[in-house]
């Protein structure tokens, strides 16, 4: 058990890490996309405004786990609503920069006075080739570290942060495209980085649903009677439980082990963990093992 917690401790640690570089990566974007009136830039922006707010449900996710006051391995209200509230200013942000990026293409073509000037230079371009390079660095920084600590979340965030990086290449090109005079890949990437934030913005709550869940996935009587199946076991108590069947479920339990199954308590939760996801398809479990004095 120890052990598990040095690692999540260790996880939340590294996804702070890189939540506090992604904010400063997402500002320094905002920033540049704001100073040259690069759509493209602007739009690849929200990739990583999307990658960072995973990160934040991933570090609050772990920092629940086995807190007092909390849910098992689940989100509050307030989560939920930050979920809400971040859906509804990417549809907006992205409805916009549509239709501003269509405007813009049809400005280009009819030679329109209304066109959008991209002031980009080589001394911004190479400011972004940084960025770049660290976002590179933060995903592979987490990618190393998710298989060091076995952690789902680290990966899963690591290669949302990568699918980023390669985004931000293929802008790169495109600005160095306009600042040759190539005024229409600006529009045109846009929209692409539109419909390529809207795919990771999917990806990133079908992930993350599961853990949004509130209510109960599977019943407490459910659960004892699967986790009964594993000899050794005397008595299991304070069973919760969230997530989707099938998708993903978070299961919290206490046990209480024979004295004589002391021993080889690392064997049983192994187990119990074992059939319950044979039972209901991917889970993640937390074992608390007491003694039979504790329980008395």
């Amino acid at each position: 058990m120890s052990e598990a917690q040095g690692r999540r401790r260790a996880s939340r640690q590294v996804l702070l890490a890189s939540l506090w570089m992604t904010l400063l990566v997402l500002a320094v974007k905002v920033w540049i996309g704001w100073v040259t009136q690069s759509l493209s830039l602007v739009a690849e922006s929200l990739h990583t405004l999307i990658d960072s707010f995973s990160i934040l449900l991933s570090v609050i996710s772990i920092s629940s786990m086995g807190s007092s006051g909390r849910e098992v391995w689940g989100h509050g209200r307030l989560e939920a609503t930050m979920a809400l509230m971040l859906v509804a200013f990417l549809g907006f942000a992205c409805l916009n920069l549509l239709a501003i990026s269509a405007g813009q293409l049809e400005a280009i073509v009819s030679n329109s006075p209304e066109l959008l000037s991209v002031r980009i230079n080589p001394p911004l371009l190479q400011v972004l080739a940084v960025v770049m390079a660290i976002s590179f660095c933060i995903a592979s920084f987490e990618l190393y570290q998710a298989r060091v600590l076995e952690s789902t979340a680290l990966r899963f965030n690591a290669n949302h942060l990568l699918q980023d990086s390669w985004l931000m290449i293929l802008v790169l090109a495109g600005l160095v495209g306009v600042w040759r005079g190539y005024t229409w890949i600006d529009p045109v990437l846009a929209m692409v980085m539109v419909v390529a934030a809207a795919i990771s913005c999917w990806r990133v709550f079908n992930r993350q649903l599961p853990s949004l869940m509130r209510q109960i996935a599977i019943a407490p009587e459910a659960l004892a009677q699967t986790i009964h199946q594993v000899e050794g076991i005397t008595h299991c108590y304070a069973i919760q439980s969230r997530g989707i069947v099938g998708r993903q479920v978070f299961v919290e339990m206490r046990l209480i082990l024979h004295p004589e199954c002391m021993g080889i308590a690392r064997t049983i939760a192994e187990r119990v963990e074992r059939v319950i996801r044979e039972r209901y398809g991917p889970a993640r479990v937390v074992i608390y093992i007491d003694s039979n004095e504790q329980k008395g």
